[in-house]
């Protein structure tokens, strides 16, 4: 949960865009914006850098 809280605040910081944690089980991570998947672990297997989450953002707003 610390690598999502501290994606959270980025988020917050660079967007202005308030997250919603939502634990999960099983490694789960995924970034979901409007309603649309941003980031997935689990399709790309492996945690997502702050940067590309953060730009797939704002490209999508």
């Amino acid at each position: 949960m610390p690598r999502a809280s501290s994606l959270a605040a980025d988020i917050a910081k660079e967007t202005r865009i308030e997250a919603e944690l939502i634990e999960g089980g099983g490694g789960v991570f995924d970034v979901v914006v409007d309603g649309k998947l941003v980031f997935s672990k689990h399709a790309e297997d492996r945690f997502p850098d702050h940067r590309e989450v953060i730009d797939s953002i704002l490209s999508k707003s």
